[in-house]
Protein backbone atom coordinates (compact mmCIF):
# COMPACT_ATOMS: atom_id res chain seq x y z
CA UNK A 1 0.00 0.00 0.00
CA UNK A 2 1.16 3.18 -0.86
CA UNK A 3 1.92 5.70 1.60
CA UNK A 4 0.41 9.14 1.94
CA UNK A 5 1.83 11.89 0.62
CA UNK A 6 4.63 13.24 3.72
CA UNK A 7 4.34 17.15 4.68
CA UNK A 8 6.31 18.64 1.98
CA UNK A 9 5.06 16.92 -0.75
CA UNK A 10 2.65 18.31 -3.37
CA UNK A 11 -1.06 18.37 -3.55
CA UNK A 12 -2.19 15.89 -5.77
CA UNK A 13 -4.38 19.05 -7.64
CA UNK A 14 -0.48 20.79 -7.43
CA UNK A 15 0.85 18.16 -9.63
CA UNK A 16 -2.16 17.98 -12.21
CA UNK A 17 -1.48 21.35 -12.78
CA UNK A 18 1.97 21.85 -12.89
CA UNK A 19 1.53 18.12 -15.58
CA UNK A 20 -1.11 20.54 -17.41
CA UNK A 21 1.40 23.44 -17.66
CA UNK A 22 3.88 21.36 -18.82
CA UNK A 23 1.80 19.29 -21.12
CA UNK A 24 1.23 22.95 -22.63
CA UNK A 25 4.20 23.81 -23.24
CA UNK A 26 5.39 20.52 -25.01
CA UNK A 27 2.30 20.97 -27.34
CA UNK A 28 3.84 24.48 -28.37
CA UNK A 29 7.38 23.64 -28.54
CA UNK A 30 5.99 20.71 -30.48
CA UNK A 31 4.66 23.27 -32.83
CA UNK A 32 7.39 24.66 -33.28
CA UNK A 33 9.03 21.83 -34.48
CA UNK A 34 6.51 20.75 -36.81
CA UNK A 35 7.44 24.30 -38.49
CA UNK A 36 11.06 24.32 -38.39
CA UNK A 37 10.95 20.64 -39.61
CA UNK A 38 8.77 21.73 -42.62
CA UNK A 39 10.96 24.72 -43.32
CA UNK A 40 14.47 22.22 -43.47
CA UNK A 41 12.45 20.14 -45.51
CA UNK A 42 11.78 23.40 -48.13
CA UNK A 43 15.12 23.89 -48.01
CA UNK A 44 16.11 19.99 -49.03
CA UNK A 45 13.80 19.93 -51.59
CA UNK A 46 15.39 23.19 -53.01
CA UNK A 47 18.68 21.62 -53.14
CA UNK A 48 17.44 18.25 -54.82
CA UNK A 49 16.06 20.51 -57.36
CA UNK A 50 19.45 22.60 -57.81
CA UNK A 51 21.84 19.08 -57.16
CA UNK A 52 19.64 17.64 -60.22
CA UNK A 53 19.94 20.70 -62.42
CA UNK A 54 23.85 20.29 -62.18
CA UNK A 55 23.97 16.56 -62.52
CA UNK A 56 24.94 16.23 -58.47
CA UNK A 57 24.42 12.82 -56.68
CA UNK A 58 21.56 13.54 -53.61
CA UNK A 59 24.04 11.32 -50.73
CA UNK A 60 26.96 13.69 -49.57
CA UNK A 61 28.48 11.95 -46.75
CA UNK A 62 31.08 14.69 -46.54
CA UNK A 63 27.85 17.42 -46.11
CA UNK A 64 26.18 14.71 -43.75
CA UNK A 65 29.52 14.83 -40.87
CA UNK A 66 29.32 18.38 -41.41
CA UNK A 67 26.06 19.01 -40.21
CA UNK A 68 26.24 16.34 -37.61
CA UNK A 69 29.67 17.57 -36.79
CA UNK A 70 27.61 20.96 -36.44
CA UNK A 71 24.44 20.21 -34.17
CA UNK A 72 26.56 18.14 -31.65
CA UNK A 73 28.74 21.43 -31.26
CA UNK A 74 25.73 24.09 -30.73
CA UNK A 75 23.93 21.29 -28.16
CA UNK A 76 23.44 22.65 -24.95
CA UNK A 77 22.05 19.30 -23.32
CA UNK A 78 19.98 17.72 -22.00
CA UNK A 79 20.14 15.66 -24.89
CA UNK A 80 23.31 13.92 -25.43
CA UNK A 81 25.50 14.11 -28.53
CA UNK A 82 24.76 9.87 -29.27
CA UNK A 83 20.64 11.76 -28.73
CA UNK A 84 20.70 14.79 -31.26
CA UNK A 85 23.11 12.61 -33.62
CA UNK A 86 20.32 9.55 -33.76
CA UNK A 87 17.99 12.44 -34.08
CA UNK A 88 19.89 14.27 -36.77
CA UNK A 89 20.62 11.22 -38.78
CA UNK A 90 16.65 10.70 -39.12
CA UNK A 91 16.11 14.47 -40.35
CA UNK A 92 18.71 13.87 -42.63
CA UNK A 93 17.42 10.43 -44.19
CA UNK A 94 13.97 12.21 -44.59
CA UNK A 95 15.71 14.94 -46.53
CA UNK A 96 17.48 12.65 -48.55
CA UNK A 97 14.72 11.21 -49.50
CA UNK A 98 12.45 13.98 -50.73
CA UNK A 99 15.56 14.83 -52.59
CA UNK A 100 15.03 11.89 -54.54
CA UNK A 101 11.78 12.60 -55.07
CA UNK A 102 12.42 16.11 -56.21
CA UNK A 103 15.47 13.89 -58.54
CA UNK A 104 11.99 11.52 -59.45
CA UNK A 105 10.17 13.92 -60.22
CA UNK A 106 12.37 15.80 -62.24
CA UNK A 107 12.92 12.04 -63.95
Amino acid sequence: MAEPPGPSAPAPASVDAQLKEFRNRIDRLDEQLVRLLNARASCADEIGHLKDQVGMETYQPSREVEVLRHVRAVNPGPLDDGAITRLFERIIDESRRLERLAHDGEA
